[in-house]
């Protein structure tokens, strides 16, 4: 799998290209469903990344983009579950995180990207 940050707003995945966050579960590509997290919007100033959120766990490691800024808040509950199952969770900006993904291997890694902030 072959991803790059296009830039603010846009990545590319083996040729097509995205606006929306994406969840990647072993080389399958999902919209990422922000409305488990929208409770907390208030406090963050925009929507978090949280342990509510349908987390594809069933990898050895989890990358999570944080935006072009880095900016995505990602919950400690995220980090909790984790260590608790596990699951090696590599947050870095989602320009890195492309990067990590194209190396990667989709039978082992799974990944969440958010375009944005």
């Amino acid at each position: 799998m072959q991803a790059r940050f296009i830039g603010f707003g846009e990545i590319e995945i083996d040729g097509a290209r995205y606006t929306d966050d994406l969840v990647i579960v072993h080389g399958a590509i999902h919209k990422r469903d922000k409305g488990p997290s929208r409770a907390k919007k208030a406090r963050f100033g925009h929507t978090p990344f949280s342990a509510k959120e349908a987390i594809p766990w069933d990898c050895r490691t989890l990358i999570i983009g944080t935006g072009a800024y880095g900016k995505l808040p990602v919950m400690k509950k995220v980090y909790k579950a984790a260590e608790e199952k596990g699951v090696e969770l590599v947050v870095v900006p989602t320009e890195k995180a492309c990067e990590l993904l194209s190396r990667a291997d989709p039978a082992t890694t799974n990944a969440i990207l958010h375009v944005t902030c």
